[in-house]
């Protein structure tokens, strides 16, 4: 077997082994962040459960660290409170990136890890099956229910050679993405081999696996060696080690061969991770802003690269740069061997360890200019700029870009300016400091759980009607993010509230002047109709955020109607009583305009009775269409959203 195949078969909850097959794992490990977090322990508390029953359940305070108004620190006292009652360890705001500090202090080779984010896959640098998903999901997972997926196509990746000097694991995962795309991967995991592997620490193959989550893949794995045992025993965590690895004779469903010396280094030009060119193409571009950091390029490693580059120099006069240290250890390891005196030094803004910029919480760039960033999305918007120009590249290529002031490859500027490329090694051992990680409380000494105005409740749905009656509110093109859906950056602070923060539900596409979506589609709920969503290919990129489905749940949006749906929006969906459904050509997407009413009758009895639905399409002048969509839901699925989604039975 693969170690993809041998972690999923030693935690077979239920199900058959066999791609496209649903399977149940049961979960070890779970993380939450703060902006998916509050809402998956109301809806923990929800269920009753008094005490989570995984091995280890963390929440982190990364994301909304810091806003005006009382929202954060209401949501960051609730957290802790209900933490501590519940069994799970806290994280406070300040300790790093939940990917970042779980990957140091907690993941462990062989486990499986659900998170309420999308990248929560980083953890597969350190060898475990880390697996993003809602909220709901991870309620449920702390609840002890085993987790519903669907058995992966396993890609493997075969690694040769070795990295050439100003070429990182960040231009490794662009390459992926140059070859794979960020649509069409779902159902699929990604298993890294080879003697390439050898070459990569932990933190690089931890980048790798963190903009996974890009391809739209379930899971990315690299093996358990001698380089996750250095990294655990520096990290005092060397009892966890266990090798790990795939049989000599293992299968894949398809194998990628990458040599990693002929790698160059890379860009995601705007405005998609997946738009992926040599630097040598896009250079010469003038940058206006270069920030480094994100769960993808925050490492010790990534950092102390950074700060050898830039030892002796200023950046570029017209370029201002940022840095975010991952967590609190990177922050105080780059204090005492004297990187962050060089940064400041050079010139740079030291940023909080946390998320920050790359979910669009604070440094937004100047109009009509470039940010060049180290983050791992770029999906256009998403800095807290309208229509901006956001590049993705590697802390090499960042730092040549703030000395020159232009987007410009590192090996070129290096040349230029009679620079070495810095040489890393794992230190032996890192500082370990974890008093910002709170505790439970003991069993029997449970505190009062704070719940302060700002604090909701999770809405239920109600079932699927037998005749459902609605109209179209948006028809929108491919690749619609979650950012698309249910904006981050300053709204974000609005998560615990959904009627609030359901007011903002596509803001991207609402015109001056008109009424929003989000006021259509409440007078449309209120009128008894259904609302219904029309996309094309990918609908439901990025973010993990069960909001882009509980909020336009909210408003009444029964429908999701796409070309193909992303795993981790298509579950949310579901959980929320929302169905998705499949256009299956695109003469029948071209008919479903905005605007138009749509019927379709004995609904619940269509789900139950096959794979195809009946939609009948009633224009304005009284004429009807009829079309055929496709639904590829399980039994236990169609049960689920014909009922009204997993809260319904609470």
């Amino acid at each position: 077997m693969n170690l993809i195949e041998k972690i999923i078969h030693s935690h077979l909850a239920g199900g058959e082994c066999r791609p496209g097959a649903e399977i149940k794992l049961v979960i070890d490990q779970t993380l939450c962040q703060d902006a998916t977090g509050t809402m998956a322990f109301l809806e923990l508390e929800a269920m009753g459960i008094d005490c989570v029953k995984t091995e280890l359940s963390v929440q982190y305070v990364d994301h909304n660290t810091g806003q005006i108004g009382p929202e954060n620190a209401n949501d960051h006292l609730y957290l802790e409170s209900v933490c501590a009652a519940k069994g799970v360890l806290y994280s406070r705001a300040g300790n790093g990136i939940c990917h970042q500090v779980h990957l140091e202090r907690f993941g462990i080779p062989g486990k499986t890890l659900l998170g309420s984010d999308s990248h929560t896959p980083t953890g597969g640098g350190i060898g475990m099956l880390a697996i993003g998903a809602g909220g709901l999901d991870v309620a449920l997972a702390m609840a002890g229910e085993p987790f519903k997926l669907t058995y992966p196509h396993i890609i493997g990746i075969h690694l040769s050679g070795k990295l050439s000097p100003w070429v990182s694991a960040k231009d490794v995962i662009l390459k992926v993405l140059s070859i794979l795309g960020s649509k069409g991967n779902v159902d699929t995991a990604i298993e890294y081999f080879g003697p390439g592997v050898l070459s990569l620490s932990v933190p690089e193959r931890a980048t790798i696996t963190n903009m996974g989550a890009e391809l739209g893949v379930t899971s990315s794995v690299f093996p358990s060696d001698q380089n996750t045992l250095a990294f655990l025993k520096a990290q005092g965590r060397a009892q966890h080690w266990v090798e790990l690895k795939a049989d000599d004779d293992a299968k894949y469903d398809r194998i990628i061969e990458i040599d990693l010396s002929s790698l160059v280094p890379l860009a995601a030009c705007p405005s998609n991770p997946g738009n992926v060119a040599p630097l040598s193409q896009c250079g010469g571009i003038e940058v206006n802003q270069v920030l480094i950091g994100s769960c993808t390029n925050s490492s010790l490693k990534d950092l102390q690269t950074v700060a050898a580059m830039l030892k002796g120099r200023k950046l570029h006069s017209g370029v201002s740069v940022g840095i975010a240290p991952g967590s609190r250890q990177v922050l105080q390891m780059l204090s005492r061997d004297g990187s962050l005196e060089t940064m400041l030094a050079a010139g740079c803004r030291i940023l909080e360890s946390a998320c920050g910029p790359c979910i669009g919480q604070g440094f937004s760039p100047a109009s009509d200019s470039v940010s060049v960033r180290t983050f791992n999305r770029n999906f256009l918007g998403r800095t807290g700029t309208r229509n901006d120009r956001c590049y993705l590249v590697s802390p090499e290529t960042a730092v040549a870009t703030a000395l020159t002031g232009k987007l410009s490859d590192p090996r070129v500027v290096a040349q230029e300016l009679g620079l070495e490329y810095p040489q890393w090694r794992m230190p032996e051992k890192f500082i370990i400091d974890d008093s910002m990680i709170a505790l439970p409380d003991e069993p029997g000494k449970t505190g009062e759980i704070i719940r302060k105005e700002t604090i909701g409740a999770p809405p239920k749905c109600s079932p699927l009607p037998e005749n459902l009656q609605g109209e179209v509110l948006l028809q929108l093109e491919d690749r619609i993010t979650t950012d698309h859906i249910m904006p981050a950056g300053a709204n974000l602070k609005f998560r615990s509230n959904i009627p609030r923060y359901a007011e903002v539900v596509f803001d991207c596409f609402n015109r001056e002047g008109e009424p929003t979506f989000a006021q259509r589609a409440a007078a449309l709920r209120d009128s008894g109709k259904a609302g219904v969503i029309v996309a094309g290919e990918s609908y439901g990129q990025g973010s993990s955020r069960e909001h882009a489905a509980i909020c336009p749940m909210y408003l009444g949006v029964r429908l999701v109607l796409a070309f193909s749906v992303e795993r981790i929006h298509a579950a949310n969906l579901i959980n929320f009583g929302i169905l998705p459904l499949q256009i299956r050509k695109q003469e029948d997407y071209d008919l479903l305009k905005q605007g138009i009413a749509v019927e379709i009758n004995g609904l619940p009895q269509q789900i139950r009775q096959g794979t195809e639905i009946e939609m009948t399409l009633k224009a304005a002048d009284g004429k009807t269409q009829r079309i055929t969509l496709l639904h590829n839901l399980s039994k236990d699925d169609q049960e689920l959203v014909i009922k009204g989604g997993k809260l319904a039975k609470f």
